[in-house]
């Protein structure tokens, strides 16, 4: 298993925990409730016994007793009190405001009759009174408190996940940032060295041919070098005509890959004029990044066609071929930094492509498709100056 893939297992491992957690928080809080519930129900109960009390007192001192236990019993639970014809005679604990309005309070009666069967209170075997109620305000709350708790809890997870994240993602940027930097000034100092070895042997007479394929070695390691060194700076975007820079990479990348793979370049009639702002030596790199992927595809013979299209909003460029193609599960990965399937190679060459083409280019790029045995397609699709 690579690097992200024992990230990704961990990610999975902490987010069951939170919600093996989040579970038995709100199963010991629903055994709870309904012990409060079960006790709310006795109350109730308790207070129609109390005013079936109250029909049979027979002195003051049992009235009193009798109404000092309704005030007890009816502090918290919202109840309607109603007589055997359904004539409301007392509410107790619903909305003040709305306490006058009959229409109203029957609404709230039957909300309460669909949650719990009224008690009916007995006056020697016969419905004397009914009483409708529902949880209490605090048993509500208390029923709401774990539900806003994990969400405060997973709002705060969320935010301390994307903020590490992006710090992370911002660290990382810099360590490849330096990277490239670090490696333009490296090259940049024999380069220079070697400019000046290649004029002391143009007066020794040596070989024209020779001092010409020399230089242009240098002017490629120029390139790579001016290349590596706009890695992590603002790029300077230019407008270039799309068809020729991309013919021009194609063309590099042919010269310079195995015979046995065939490499051909097809660009719609209507791309000729089109001329998008680029970052020509980023840009160029992209290409050759992807033609590189599709050679190091191919096992032995095979084909790669650079594909040039224009649509209303954007121009697409593809880069197919048939080689071994890439199994679902590792399609998102391959952009990631240090991904590579080959033995050698840092696996930056995807990533740098992703980032040259979506932060600095404003574009997409992604695996159109691709499938195991039969070859892969990636795709670019930069946008249109409106």
């Amino acid at each position: 298993m690579d690097f992200y893939g024992k990230k990704n297992l961990w990610k999975f491992i902490l987010l069951s925990f939170a919600v093996l957690i989040g579970a038995a928080t709100l199963w010991y809080t629903e055994d709870f409730l309904e012990q409060l519930r079960k006790e709310e129900i006795k109350k109730v109960n308790q207070y129609a016994e109390a005013i079936n009390f109250i029909l049979q007192a027979d002195n003051d001192d049992n009235l009193n007793l009798a109404s000092s236990i309704l005030e007890d019993y009816t502090a918290t639970i919202p109840m309607v009190l109603t007589d055997a014809e359904g004539k409301i005679i007392s509410i107790s604990n619903l909305d003040e405001k709305r306490s006058t309005d009959t229409a109203w309070i029957r609404h709230r009666m039957l909300e309460m009759a669909s949650e719990r069967e009224p008690i009916e209170v007995l006056d020697n075997g016969k419905p004397r009174s009914y009483i409708y109620y529902e949880n209490s305000l605090l048993l509500t709350k208390l029923r709401l408190y774990p539900i806003v708790l994990l969400i405060v809890i997973s709002v705060f997870v969320g935010i301390a996940y994307i903020a590490f994240s992006n710090a992370r993602k911002a660290e990382q940027n810099q360590v490849w940032n330096g990277l490239a930097k670090e490696t333009a000034h490296q090259i940049g100092t024999p380069l220079t060295s070697l400019m000046g070895w290649i004029e002391l042997l143009k007066d020794k007479d040596v070989g024209e041919e020779m001092i010409k394929e020399m230089e242009k070695d240098i002017i490629r390691l120029n390139t790579i070098t001016d290349r590596f060194s706009k890695i992590g700076s603002k790029p300077y975007l230019q407008p270039y005509p799309v068809k020729k820079v991309t013919a021009d990479a194609v063309e590099y990348l042919r010269n310079r890959s195995p015979k046995k793979i065939e490499m051909t370049f097809a660009a719609e009639p209507e791309t000729e004029a089109l001329v998008l702002r680029l970052n020509k030596p980023l840009f160029e790199w992209v290409i050759e990044n992807l033609i590189r992927n599709a050679v190091d595809a191919i096992e032995g013979t095979g084909k790669i066609q650079i594909r040039l299209s224009d649509h209303p909003r954007f121009v697409r460029i593809e880069v197919e071929d048939n080689g071994k193609g890439i199994s679902s599960n590792k399609q998102k990965a391959v952009f990631r930094p240090g991904y590579s399937t080959k033995s050698r190679g840092w696996g930056l060459g995807l990533s740098l492509a992703k980032r040259i083409i979506e932060e600095y280019h404003n574009g997409k790029i992604m695996i159109a498709r691709s499938e195991v045995g039969k070859g892969t397609t990636f795709r670019i699709q930069l946008k249109k100056e409106q």
